[in-house]
C-alpha cells in the first residue's frame, strides 16, 4: 500500500510553488521603479534590462543586491538611480568593502570592525592606493601579495562605480531615440516627481515596444527572472530540506523525513526551474561559463543523490543531495559578484554543439564525483563516530555506482574536449592545464576502480580516495583557473586560491581520519 501524503509534504511542495513568485520590484512610494527596471539597454555586447545592470553592478561593487544608506536600505534599481541622478547622495553610501589591514593603514582608515565605506570617506588616501596598485599591475598575478591585490581590486571598483554614473555609462546603451525620456527619468527622480518620473517610464517602455518587440519581450522575462532569484530560493529549500532531515532523528522520524525529501524535491523543481529560464533566456546550454558550471553541477548532484534516496530511502542520499546543492548554489552567488553571469560567449566557447555535448558532459563528471565525495564523508564520519559499527555496504554501492557515473562522464567528456580542440586549435592534446585536470579525474577514477575490483580496497579504503576524488575535481574545476595560463584561462579567478586551499586542508583531514579508523580496525581485527 503506498504511503499517504503527510501534511509536511503537501507544505514543502506548496512551499515550491510560493518560491517561484517573483518579488516585486522594490519602488520608492509612488515611483514605477518596475517600468525603469524592465527598460532594455545595450551593454558589455548583449541587450539586457537595467535590474540586470543594476544587481551586477550592486553585487561587483558592494558584494550584496542591497545596500543600507542614510538610513534606508536601497535595493539595485533605486541605488542605480540615485549613482545616476543624485551621485552626491549615493557617493556618501558605504559602497566599497575593505578588508585588508596594509590597505586600511595606507589610507588612514582605523582597522576595527567596520568593512563598508562611501567614496567620499575614500579621501585623499586613494591617491596612495592608486600608485600601489599601478605598481602591483606590473607584476605577474603569482607574485602579487594580499596587499596588492586588494589595491587593484578597491581602484577597479571605484572606477567602474565612476563609469557607472557618469554620462556616458548607462546612458550609451540607451537607444538615441530613447534618450529624452531617459533624461526625463532622471530629472524627475533627482526633483522626487512621481508623476513625471512614471510618466517618462511608461513613453520608454513604449517607445523600447515598438522599435523591438523581441528585445522588450526577452528584457520583461529577464527582470522578471532577476526577481524571482531561483537559485538564491532553491538553496533555502535544501536548507530547509538539511534542517527537516536533522530533525528526522527526533521521533516521529519518518514523516520529517519524508517532509524533508519533499522539500528537497521542491528545491530541485525551483533549481530546475531557474536552469530552464537561462537556458530560454540565452539560448544556450546550461553550461557557459564558471557560474553556470556552479549552477548545474550542484544540480546534478542533487537529482542524483534524490534519485538514491528514492531507491535506498536511508537519509543519504538526501543528506548529500542538499548539502552539495547548498554549498554548490552558495559558490555560484559568490561567483556571480564578478560580473554578468549571462555574459557573451567568447569566441573559443560559440559553439551549442560543443557546448552541449562536451561541456555538460564533462560537467556531469564533476556533480558526479562531488556527491560521490559527499557519501564518503558520511562514510568517514560514521567510522570515526562509530568505530566498532558494521560497514554500510548500501552506503558503499552508492558510493561506487556514483563513481562510475562519474568516470564515464569524465572520459566521455574529455574524449569529445579533444575533437573540439581539434577543430578548434588544430590538435587533438597539448598538455594545457585544463585538458591535464580532466585527464587527471579519468585517471583517478580508474585507479579507485581497479583498486576496488582487485580487492586493494574495501569499503574505508574506497571512502578514503572517493573524498581525494573530490580534491582532484575541485582542482580541475577551479585550481587551473587561477593558474591565468593556458588556451583554458579564460576563467581565471585569483580570489578564490585562499577558499580552495582551505577546502583542499579540510578534505586532507578528512582523508587522514579515515585512513586512521581503518587502520585501527585492521589492527583489532588481526
Amino acid at each position: 500500500m503506498k504511503a499517504k501524503v503527510s501534511g509536511l509534504e503537501l507544505f514543502s511542495v506548496l512551499a515550491a510553488l510560493v518560491l517561484l513568485i517573483p518579488a516585486p520590484a522594490p519602488s520608492p512610494a509612488g515611483f514605477d521603479a518596475g517600468a525603469f527596471a524592465r527598460l532594455p539597454v545595450l551593454d558589455e555586447g548583449r541587450l539586457k534590462p537595467v535590474e540586470t545592470v543594476a544587481r551586477a553592478a550592486l553585487l561587483e561593487l558592494h558584494g550584496r543586491e542591497t545596500i543600507a544608506c542614510s538610513g534606508r536600505t536601497l535595493s539595485a534599481v533605486p541605488w542605480l538611480l540615485d549613482a545616476l541622478a543624485r551621485p552626491e547622495e549615493a557617493d556618501r553610501c558605504p559602497l566599497f568593502v575593505i578588508d585588508d589591514p596594509g590597505l586600511l593603514g595606507l589610507m588612514g582608515k582605523p582597522q576595527a570592525s567596520r568593512r563598508y565605506f562611501s567614496l567620499q570617506e575614500l579621501g585623499p588616501g586613494m591617491m596612495d592606493v592608486v600608485a600601489n596598485a599601478q605598481r602591483a599591475q606590473a607584476l605577474e598575478p603569482s607574485r602579487r601579495s594580499d596587499f596588492d591585490s586588494a589595491a587593484i581590486n578597491l581602484v577597479e571598483r571605484v572606477e567602474l562605480y565612476q563609469k557607472l554614473k557618469s554620462p556616458q555609462g548607462l546612458a550609451a546603451g540607451v537607444a538615441p531615440e530613447d534618450l529624452p525620456a531617459y533624461v526625463e527619468l532622471l530629472l524627475a527622480w533627482r526633483a522626487g516627481d512621481a508623476a513625471r518620473f512614471n510618466a517618462a517610464a511608461a513613453k520608454a517602455l513604449e517607445a523600447a515596444r515598438a522599435r523591438d518587440p523581441a528585445g522588450d519581450r526577452r528584457a520583461a522575462w529577464e527582470a522578471l527572472f532577476d526577481r524571482a532569484e531561483p537559485f538564491t530560493r532553491g538553496m533555502i529549500a535544501y536548507l530547509a530540506a538539511l534542517l527537516l532531515l536533522l530533525l528526522s532523528r527526533l521521533p516521529g522520524r519518518e514523516k520529517l523525513r519524508r517532509a524533508a525529501f519533499a522539500a528537497a524535491a521542491a528545491g530541485l523543481i525551483v533549481h530546475t526551474a531557474g536552469l530552464a529560464a537561462r537556458m530560454a533566456l540565452q539560448g544556450r546550454p546550461p553550461v557557459t561559463n564558471l557560474y553556470s558550471s556552479a549552477v548545474f553541477v550542484g544540480w546534478t548532484a542533487a537529482a542524483a543523490g534524490l534519485w538514491l534516496e528514492r531507491r535506498f530511502q536511508d537519509g543519504l542520499g538526501l543528506l548529500c543531495a542538499c548539502v552539495v546543492g547548498f554549498s554548490t548554489l552558495i559558490i555560484a552567488h559568490h561567483l556571480a559578484a564578478q560580473g554578468d553571469t549571462m555574459e557573451m560567449m567568447r569566441a573559443v566557447l560559440d559553439s551549442n554543439f560543443w557546448l552541449t555535448t562536451h561541456v555538460v558532459t564533462i560537467t556531469l563528471g564533476y556533480g558526479a564525483m562531488f556527491l560521490a565525495a559527499a557519501l564518503a564523508h558520511v562514510h568517514v564520519a560514521r567510522r570515526f563516530w562509530q568505530p566498532e559499527r558494521p560497514a554500510d555496504r548500501s552506503l558503499s554501492s552508492m558510493i561506487y555506482g556514483v563513481t562510475c557515473l562519474a568516470l564515464f562522464f569524465s572520459f566521455l567528456g574529455t574524449v569529445l574536449g579533444g575533437i573540439w580542440a581539434d577543430q578548434s586549435w588544430g590538435r587533438f592534446w597539448g598538455w594545457d592545464p585544463k585538458e591535464n585536470g580532466a585527464l587527471l579525474i579519468v585517471l583517478w577514477d580508474a585507479v579507485v576502480l581497479h583498486a576496488r575490483w582487485g580487492g586493494y580496497l574495501r569499503e574505508d579504503g574506497l571512502a578514503v580516495m572517493a573524498v581525494f576524488g573530490g580534491v582532484v575535481t575541485s582542482l580541475s574545476w577551479f585550481g587551473v583557473n587561477m593558474l591565468g595560463i593556458g588556451l583554458h584561462s579564460y576563467g581565471f579567478m585569483q580570489q578564490a586560491a585562499p577558499w580552495l586551499e582551505r577546502f583542499v586542508f579540510v578534505e586532507l583531514t578528512v582523508m587522514a581520519a579515515g585512513a586512521f579508523v581503518s587502520r585501527g580496525r585492521a589492527a583489532r581485527a588481526g
